[in-house]
């Protein structure tokens, strides 16, 4: 039974597997994007997510307690200096993850993950500052509209 054994060991020891996580971590941050297996997409979202919300406040302790973790400087100021503002309204969510397919050599299950603020494509675009406003999930009323504007269905079609 694994009760309470809610890590994901990727089939390594600790030391291992922190030194992964974190190189894999300093490439995201630096890269902005990479590829890797789904599995450890899913594992350095856990542990690269929490360091993104501690880069928000740029102060000496969380620094330390970031460069604990990661131990590159570059990465550090990149991830203090241009991320930390990009994500400041962000309330959590930093990274997505895609699937790519099967890898050819061994049939690994590949996958793209990478900071959601520094993609043009899905994001709102390169100088716009997206709202902090929180948004309603709910639907609106239905807005009034003028007859003119209106295009006739199908069913009033047949009725003229």
């Amino acid at each position: 039974m694994r009760h309470g054994d809610k890590i994901k060991n990727l089939s390594r020891t600790k030391s291992h597997r922190d030194a992964l996580l974190s190189n894999l971590t300093i490439a995201l941050i630096t890269n902005k994007r990479i590829v890797t297996t789904v599995a450890k997409a899913k594992a350095l979202r856990v542990y690269a997510e929490p360091l993104f919300t501690k880069a928000k406040q740029n102060t000496t302790h969380q620094r330390r307690i970031v460069f604990s973790h990661l131990q590159d400087k570059a990465a550090i100021t990149e991830l203090f200096s241009t991320i930390a503002e990009k994500i400041a309204g962000r309330p959590g969510g930093y990274t997505r993850i895609i699937k790519l397919g099967a890898r050819l050599g061994d049939n690994a299950e590949m996958a793209m993950i990478e900071l959601v603020d520094f993609n043009e494509i899905y994001g709102k675009g390169k100088g716009e500052v997206k709202d902090t406003a929180k948004k309603t999930r709910r639907s609106r009323s239905k807005q009034t509209t003028t007859d003119e504007t209106v295009e006739p269905t199908t069913e009033e079609n047949k009725a003229e």
